[in-house]
This record gives structure tokens, sequence and C-alpha cells, in this order.
């Protein structure tokens, strides 16, 4: 059963009673939403994530496509949804919620069949929060460099917005290190490349003997490392080092919300 507004406006999910990630938004407007709204990128891994769920569950949602290349996250308006200015994010009923995984989890919360969930919850929420903490200090760093930076150059009137609006300082620090038209190399995209390759190395092991990475059932854990998968061998990371990877990544693309939360809004991460 799908929790209530009032409670999801506190923050609270009261069939789990785990707390929730919800904005107070500036920009007023998305609270006259009803039904399911997402923000997202077609090129973003986070935004495939929420996608593949979407679909998954069986969901109706309407889009709200963000043109990254075309920076059109960088505006008062988008701010005023996502304090962060970043996508996705997924507006239930006027409600507010950001982070990719905790998106996922929450709409897996709301609308309970089917089920994306494992019986082993603890490991499950650990591989989401392993993904999670990957996103800006590896996958970020490792897609700018080897694709995206010339991508979503800013001009600098683009990195005066950015910097006037942005008040978190990983993404500040981040962005920062890339601006105008400075490349990540050296030491930041080998400790990006280290952490990579230990968080691969484990998921190749879980994989052994197993079709998905919770056992025989697909879940939440899929769905958020897929989408990696599919931006990093766009960037030519080295998979072909890891069989049990490869072999879960074509059962992936096999799946309805692979094709339609992935492939149909970015076919090829290589030629973005």
């Amino acid at each position: 059963m799908e929790a209530s507004l009032e409670v999801r406006k506190r923050g609270v999910c009261t069939k789990r009673g785990e707390r929730m990630v919800v904005v107070q938004p500036t920009n007023k407007s998305v609270e006259a939403f009803e039904g399911l709204h997402l923000y997202h990128g077609a090129i973003s891994n986070c935004s495939m994530r929420v996608r593949m769920t979407l679909v998954e569950k069986g969901l109706d949602w309407t889009s709200h496509h963000v043109d990254l290349k075309k920076k059109e996250n960088i505006t008062d308006d988008y701010f005023g949804i996502n304090p962060k200015g970043l996508v996705p994010t997924l507006v239930h009923d006027g409600v507010v919620h950001t982070e990719s995984n905790d998106i996922i989890d929450y709409l897996d919360n709301a609308y309970g069949e089917p089920s994306l969930r494992a019986e082993d919850t603890e490991t499950l929420m650990s591989w989401l929060e392993l993904a999670t903490s990957l996103h800006v200090p590896a996958v970020k760093p490792y897609v700018y460099a080897t694709i995206i930076a010339p991508k979503v150059k800013k001009t600098a009137q683009e990195e005066a917005k950015y910097a006037e609006l942005q008040k978190n300082e990983e993404l500040s620090k981040f962005h920062a290190q890339h601006a105008g038209g400075k490349q990540f190399q050296g030491e930041a995209f080998k400790e990006a490349e280290a952490k990579l390759n230990e968080a691969f190395a484990k998921l190749e092991s879980t994989l052994a003997g197993s079709k998905w990475m919770m056992g025989d059932k697909f879940t939440l854990a899929d769905i958020s490392w897929i989408p990696l998968h599919f931006v990093l061998i766009g960037c030519g990371y080295p998979f072909q080092n890891y069989p049990n990877i490869t072999r879960w990544a074509d059962a992936c693309a096999k799946r309805r919300s692979f094709k339609e939360g992935i492939l149909e809004w970015c076919p090829d991460f290589s030629k973005v």
C-alpha cells in the first residue's frame, strides 16, 4: 500500500519505518503535480536506475527530460526543485524526492508488487550504498576524463551561474577540477580507477555462481549497478577482465526495463 501524502511530506515511510529523502522545494510549481513525475537526463546513470525501476514496477509516470549537454539543469527553476542541481528528481503527488538509490528504494516501498527486494535487506542496501559512495569520487571523474568533459563543457557564464547556485561543497569541488576546460588526469584519475577496480572485483566475486547480485532474484541491487556498467563500458572500462559481470550484464540487457529505461534514452554511451 502506498504511504499517505501527509506521511510522505514528513519524510517517513510507514511501511518499513525508514526515513526517505524529501526536499522542500523553493520552486513551488511542482507541489501541484499529481502522480509520478520524473526529472531525468538521458545520459545520466542515476536517471537510468529510476527509469528501470518505474518499468519494473509497471508504473505510469510523466517525463521531464533535462538535457545535461545543454546545461538545462543550471537554472534557478531547476535548483529550486533539486538544491544540488542533479538528476534524477522524483515528484510524487507534489512531494520531491532526490538521490537515485533512495528514490528506487522509495518506489519499491511505496508500490508493493512486484517487489524488487531480497530477503537479505542489509546486504541489498549495502550494495545501494556502495554505488552511491562511488558516484562523485570514482564514477564521475572516470566518465568526465574519458568522454563527457568536452560534451558538457560550460561557458564562463554557465560556470559563474553554476558556482552561484551550487551550495554542495563536494559537487562544487568536483566541478572546479574541470572548470575552464581543465581535464581530469594524474593522481585524481588513478584514485578513481582504483576505487572502481576494488568495487568491481567485489561484484565479480559476488556473481560467481549467481545469476543476479542477490542470488536467483533480480532486485534493486542489479538496477543500481547495471547503469554503472553501461556507462563505464561506454567509457572503455575493461570489463573484459570480469567474466561474471559480463554474463550478468548480458542477462540484464535482455530485460524490458533495460531496453526502455536505458537504451531508448541512450542507445550507446560511447557516442553521446
